[in-house]
């Protein structure tokens, strides 16, 4: 059985994922409502990340199977988008007139962005534990029930 992702350094990534969540759909929503027609793309990039954000949260705190194939598919999505993003920022910045989240490889975010996917994955591929086979009782010892 895996272990939980939910643990450990997996609840500094919920709490961290969580943060941006909010963060990220708060500047998009803002963003959206006041001036949409400035940079289009750049603020559904931004509503993007925060949908991705919100999910890969749902499921770290699941922690279930279906749990990590969310995030994990959330991370995976996620690190794309910020390596793409963040070339095309660099490279014709003239085609993003306003930052997005994953602008500069995240660098408004201090580069997280482009770091908790990459935490996020690693944490979901970590070796688990091998099943315990179980020992048969001794014959001075009664079954467990």
């Amino acid at each position: 059985m895996p272990k939980p992702v939910n643990t450990g350094l997996g609840r500094v990534l919920v709490f961290v994922y969580g943060l941006f969540a909010v963060a990220a759909t708060c500047r998009a929503g803002v963003q959206i409502i006041m001036k949409f027609s400035e940079a289009p793309v750049s603020y559904l990039l931004s509503a993007l990340a925060a949908v991705l954000y919100i999910v890969a949260t749902v499921g770290l705190v699941r922690g279930d199977a279906g749990g990590r194939r969310l995030a994990l598919t959330c991370f995976t999505v996620e690190l794309v988008g910020v390596l793409a993003v963040g070339t095309l920022s660099v490279l014709q910045p003239q085609d993003f007139p306003d930052a997005t989240v994953w602008s500069g490889f995240g660098e408004g975010y201090g580069y997280l962005p482009l770091a908790l996917p990459v935490l996020g994955l690693i944490w979901l591929r970590r070796p688990t534990p091998a099943a315990i086979p179980e020992q048969p009782a001794s014959p001075e010892q009664p079954a467990a029930r």
